[in-house]
C-alpha cells in the first residue's frame, strides 16, 4: 500500500498569506519534482486555521521514509529554513496506509 510523508507546520497569522502563495508557487512544486512523490498536496486546518499540512505520496513505506532521510529533503528544510528561519515550527510524520475503501 502507498505511504505519506506528512509535513504539519504552525505559521504565525502575519504570515500566512506570504506563506501560503510561497508554498504553492514555489516549496510544493519544488518538493515533488525532488522527492519524485506520486502526488503532492496541502491545505490548512479548519480547526486550527494556523496550522498547514503538506502530503507528499510515494508507492510504499520503503520509498517514503528513504526520502525522510535523503539529500532532497536536507535541501529543501535548508531552503524553508532560509526563507521562514525560525518563524514556522513544523513537524513530518511517515504514514503507511493500512486499509483503504
Amino acid at each position: 500500500m502507498s505511504a505519506y510523508l506528512m509535513v504539519r507546520a504552525v505559521v504565525p497569522d502575519a504570515d500566512r498569506d506570504k506563506f501560503d502563495h510561497w508554498y504553492e508557487t514555489e516549496h510544493l512544486p519544488d518538493a515533488h519534482l525532488a522527492f519524485k512523490a506520486l502526488s503532492a498536496m496541502r491545505g490548512w486546518s479548519s480547526l486550527e486555521p494556523s496550522t498547514h499540512l503538506a502530503f507528499y505520496e510515494f508507492p510504499d513505506l520503503a520509498a517514503a521514509e528513504a526520502i525522510s532521510n535523503s539529500d532532497a529533503i536536507k535541501e529543501l528544510i535548508a531552503e524553508f529554513d532560509r526563507v521562514w528561519e525560525d518563524k514556522v515550527k513544523r513537524t513530518r510524520e511517515v504514514v503507511e496506509i493500512s486499509q483503504s475503501l
